[in-house]
Parts: structure tokens; C-alpha cells; sequence
């Protein structure tokens, strides 16, 4: 059963966004009918007024916290951003919000509520809906699984609406395929760093608008990493190689490291104060965790 999980940053709780969810007993039961499936994130956004459904993510484990006496945590995987920050009374949970259009407080205040399939479709289709401003060059894409759009048939393409069609091919599918996830991270990216290269300030558009500009994980995928912006820095393709590599990393007050294993001095590629530009916003830099991370685990120091 899908569910929607509430999130304030800096609460009390020991959350980590997309990887752990830290509750008490009482919400036991219902966050256990979401093991090993889907749930939204919902909670004030920083900056922001209202409440918002911000993102999803998968329980993949439940488990006691050894030092909370009657608390647990869930451990997510698959989290992804919405593209758009959804106001929570746009009428897509039918028990949170009444005919007349005011709150239902006494079901406004469960941090965690299980919702059917057709809440959770209407959710994700609205928050992920935002096509990529600056697409790919599908004749450049050997690899990509269909032919674009443009090359079929009205026919072809012809879809119906989500929440009318069946639930697990249009949504489920689409939201594990990791083609699609890197294409929206990469969206995601772009548009928070306006398409330029965080260590080189770079923002290389061509004739079509296309940007230069790569979507870098911080802590890869296949190494525990998730998509969430927090993980994500937009880099040129050079840059981009070199800190994949480990021949550059971040401290945590941003300052760009050179490994010594760098066979020449790349400080005349990066900014003069040897510094990333990051966006404003806390919740879309670079987190602090898994800055860490790539310190420790692949920057050759």
C-alpha cells in the first residue's frame, strides 16, 4: 500500500532524505503496509509557505532503533525530487481535505497516512510532469530503448490518461526504469545550477538551447546513492570526469580539492577562489553527508 510520509527538515528525528525515515511505534502498522512499496514525501519546504508533496522513495527494510526506546526506522531506496513542489491543498488526498475546502486536522497532523493507488498516481503524475526544457539529440542516442516521439505515428504514441490506465505499467514501471530516473535527475540538476558548471562557472549552451552542462552524483548509484538533488552537482563533461574519478572532490565549506595523483594544476579551469558555486537554497546544495562520503571514498588524496 502506498503512503505518504511527513518530513520537516531539522526535526527531532534522525532522517536522512531518501535513504532512512525515523518514526515511533505508533505508525508502526501503517508504514509496514508500505514495505516494499512506494510513498510520498509531504512537509514544509524551507523558504516556502504551506506543506508540499515533495519527492517519492521506496521502503526497502524496517527496523528498531536500538538507542529510542518504541522507535523505528524505514530504510528507502529510489528516492527522486518532484519537479513540482505540490501544495497539499490541491484536493489529491480525498481525506485531507473536505468538501467546503477546509482541513481535516485530526488527519492532517498523522505523520504518516496510507493512500490508494489512484491518490498516488494523481500525485506522482502532477509532481513529476514537467518535461525536460532541454532534451536530448535522440540521433546521438544509440542506446535509448524507443524511438522518439516525433518519428511515430499519432497512433504509436497515443496514451491514455494515467489514472485511467493500469496502475503498474504507466506509473511503477516508468519510476524504476534508471534511464528515466537519470534523465529527470539530470533535469533536476540543470535547472538548479541554470545549466552552469559548478567548479568552472561554464555554461556552454548550443544552437538549440542544449546545455554542456552533466548531472554528476555525488555518491554514485551503484554505490548506495540515490537521486535526490542533494546527491547531484551539475558539472562540465571534463570536471565531471575527474571527480568520478577521484582526482577532484568538495570540502564541506564548498573549496575544491586536487588530488596529488593530478598529473598537471587544474586551478585555472575552476574558479578564482578555488570554490563551488552551489544554488542558494540549503535544500539544493550538496549534502554535507555525502560530500563526506566521496571524500573517504573516492577522492585520492
Amino acid at each position: 500500500m502506498k503512503s505518504i510520509f511527513y518530513h520537516k527538515p531539522d526535526s527531532e528525528y534522525d532522517d536522512v532524505t531518501g535513504e532512512l525515515y525515523h518514526f515511533p511505534s505508533q505508525y508502526l502498522t501503517r508504514v509496514e503496509k508500505s514495505l516494499k512499496d512506494w510513498i510520498v514525501y509531504y512537509g514544509p519546504i524551507k523558504g516556502m509557505g504551506s506543506r508540499y508533496y515533495s519527492g517519492i522513495a521506496k521502503v526497502d527494510d524496517i527496523y528498531p532503533d536500538d538507542s529510542k526506546e518504541k522507535h523505528f526506522y524505514a530504510r528507502l531506496t529510489d528516492y527522486i525530487d518532484f519537479d513540482n513542489y505540490l501544495d497539499y491543498k490541491d484536493r489529491f488526498e480525498t481525506r485531507l481535505i473536505a468538501a467546503d475546502g477546509s482541513i481535516n486536522g485530526g488527519y492532517a497532523v498523522q505523520a504518516v497516512r496510507n493512500i490508494d493507488e489512484i491518490e498516488f498516481a494523481k500525485i506522482v503524475e502532477a509532481g513529476l510532469s514537467t518535461d525536460d526544457t532541454w532534451p536530448d539529440r535522440y540521433d546521438e542516442l544509440e542506446d535509448y530503448e524507443q524511438k522518439p516521439s516525433v518519428y511515430l505515428s499519432a497512433e504509436e504514441t497515443a496514451q491514455p490518461p494515467l489514472i485511467d490506465a493500469p496502475y503498474e505499467r504507466p506509473i511503477v514501471e516508468q519510476l524504476s526504469q534508471r534511464k528515466w530516473r537519470d534523465k529527470k535527475f539530470r533535469q533536476n540538476i540543470r535547472v538548479a545550477y541554470d545549466r552552469t558548471c559548478a567548479f568552472t562557472g561554464l555554461r556552454l549552451i548550443n544552437g538549440k538551447g542544449r546545455p554542456e552542462v552533466e548531472a554528476a552524483h555525488i555518491r554514485p548509484v551503484s554505490e548506495g546513492g540515490n537521486d535526490w538533488i542533494r546527491n547531484g552537482i551539475a558539472l562540465s563533461g571534463t570536471v565531471h570526469w575527474m571527480f568520478d574519478r577521484g582526482l577532484l572532490s568538495l570540502e564541506d565549506d564548498l573549496t575544491i580539492l586536487q588530488s596529488r595523483q593530478l598529473n598537471y594544476d587544474v586551478s585555472h579551469l575552476i574558479h578564482k577562489d578555488q570554490k563551488a558555486k552551489v544554488p542558494k537554497q540549503n535544500r539544493l546544495q550538496p549534502h554535507p553527508n555525502y560530500l563526506a562520503w566521496h571524500r573517504n571514498n573516492i577522492f585520492k588524496s
